[in-house]
């Protein structure tokens, strides 16, 4: 009986010197691999440059005119590029929270494609080239540093500007309007590795817009099909801080 209960405690017992060993390693090479992070550390706050990838378009919604109309058979949203240059704000908040501001310069394109009932009309597109200024304000969860290496998730809010808006040109009377002031909802997640004269830390980040950016107009016909428009953004950024 004695021998086959201490055989039944003897994997447990393996697994738990295992887990063991694991948990004093890792601590002790954190402690020992963190060479970088204890300078940048013991900042309370710190600045940085960002330069990213964006790739945005629109979630359209259709009219209940949409229906009744029988000259659009489709419309839907093109995703387009474009890129950021901002600048990083970074105020630390304890040992595992940051508050993070980021104003940023963003250029992107969005298309709106409409395709005809007709066979004898082709497809045509509503193309919004755009400028923005953006004020970013995010809250950053970071992990337990490992080898100057460090993950972080990040949530916040996002207002936009768009310098470059057309919606108050004389041709806008002929096109779909879109406002140029946005808000938006933002996650996202990356990491930091920590060199010696900086902090290079890639993230990815998605932005979900909170109101209807479409200025309504039921005299024109490509407008009248739509009910509301948000914008959405997929950014990729390198972020240099310190």
């Amino acid at each position: 009986m004695t021998f086959k209960f201490v055989k039944k405690l003897r994997i447990p017992f393996i697994v738990l010197c295992f887990s063991c060993f694991l948990t004093s390693g890792a601590s002790s090479q954190t402690a020992k691999g963190n060479y970088n992070f204890l300078d940048f550390n013991q900042k309370p706050y710190y600045f940085g440059i960002t330069l990213a990838y964006n790739s945005s378009n629109f979630k359209v919604f259709q009219s209940r005119d949409f229906i009744l109309n029988d000259s659009i058979r489709s419309v839907e949203s093109v995703t387009g590029p474009g890129f950021n240059l901002g600048i990083v704000t970074n105020l630390k908040i304890g040992e595992n929270f940051d508050v993070r501001f980021l104003p940023t310069l963003s250029f992107g394109e969005r298309n709106i494609n409409y395709t005809a009932t007709s066979t004898d009309r082709r497809p045509f597109a509503r193309r919004v080239e755009s400028v923005f200024v953006e004020m970013p304000f995010h809250a950053r969860y970071k992990s337990v540093p490992f080898h100057d290496t460090r993950l972080f998730v990040i949530a916040g809010v996002k207002y936009s500007f768009d310098v470059a808006s057309d919606s108050r040109s004389r041709q806008a009377e002929s096109l779909v309007k879109i406002a140029p002031n946005d808000f938006a909802f933002e996650i996202g997640a990356g990491a930091q590795f920590f060199l010696p004269y900086f902090i290079f830390s890639p993230e990815i980040k998605f932005s979900h817009g909170l109101n209807n950016i479409l200025i309504f107009d039921d005299n024109l016909e490509e407008s009248s099909v739509i009910d509301k428009v948000l914008s959405r953004t997929f950014t990729f950024s390198l972020h240099f801080e310190g």
